[in-house]
């Protein structure tokens, strides 16, 4: 399983406990409303914010509350505006840290921050400090089962896909940036929807690290998930088959 799906794998061990808090509707809504600021309200033309309301409804958010964000998203709405912004940094043992928030208030959000990885022994980074190591792609994965491999491969170079992984658990498809759209729309086409569909910042060299260490990092990890300010949390860690069972 490749390190994408591993991570992929722990937020959904994950999952229950944040629908609990309401953590995902509030990053759902947050992404909606970013989406609808940069493309406008219409899913028609907007792919962007039609993938952020379908992955809203699959995870039962309420149609009132999608259609306040993309109010909000356009301009529609008398509420606050949000930004997006990066931020970069060191976790503990040297992995790198890049932190894509969704915010209205980046004072409230770089302290909060600052906070939990004072807390960690980890630190925050100057601007292009760690960025330099990851490089930007469009990222879609679907469960193995039930999906046909061959039929997604060949979607997949038809839509300008760099590559094609698979494990016995997931189908990963990883794709220039440029083609996050067309790649979005040649599947939709097809019928195939995907687990996860998104720009995700991938290192370009992965450090492992001892059982201790790798799961001190990904609880890190998890503290930084739990800000509802931070949409993502993208690092340099190999995560190993023992850390994933140790999780479990």
């Amino acid at each position: 399983m490749s390190g994408h799906s591993k991570w992929s794998t722990i937020k959904r061990k994950k999952g229950a406990a944040d629908a609990k808090r309401g953590a995902v509707f509030t990053r759902l809504a947050r992404e909606i409303v970013m989406a609808a600021k940069e493309g406008g309200g219409d899913i028609n033309t907007n792919v962007r914010l039609r993938l952020a309301i379908e992955k809203a409804r699959a995870n039962n958010m309420p149609k009132d509350n999608i259609e306040r964000a993309i109010k909000r998203g356009s301009g529609d709405s008398k509420e606050g505006t949000y930004e997006e912004v990066t931020y970069e940094g060191y976790a503990p043992h040297g992995i790198a840290l890049v932190l894509e928030c969704i915010t209205e208030n980046r004072n409230r959000t770089v302290a909060d921050i600052r906070h939990i990885l004072n807390r960690a022994n980890g630190s925050m980074g100057e601007q292009g400090s760690v960025s330099w190591q990851f490089n930007r792609i469009a990222y879609f994965s679907f469960p193995a089962e039930g999906h046909d491999f061959d039929k997604i491969f060949e979607l997949a170079v038809e839509g300008g896909a760099d590559d094609v992984a698979t494990d016995e658990e997931t189908i990963e498809i990883f794709a220039p940036v440029e083609a996050f759209k067309s790649m979005s729309v040649l599947l939709e086409k097809n019928k195939i929807q995907p687990e996860e569909n998104e720009l995700r910042m991938v290192p370009n060299q992965e450090i492992e690290l001892g059982l201790e260490e790798t799961l001190q990092v990904i609880r890190l990890v998890e503290s930084l998930e739990e800000l509802d300010d931070i949409s993502h949390v993208f690092t340099n860690l190999k995560i190993s088959d023992e850390a994933v069972a140790a999780l479990e």
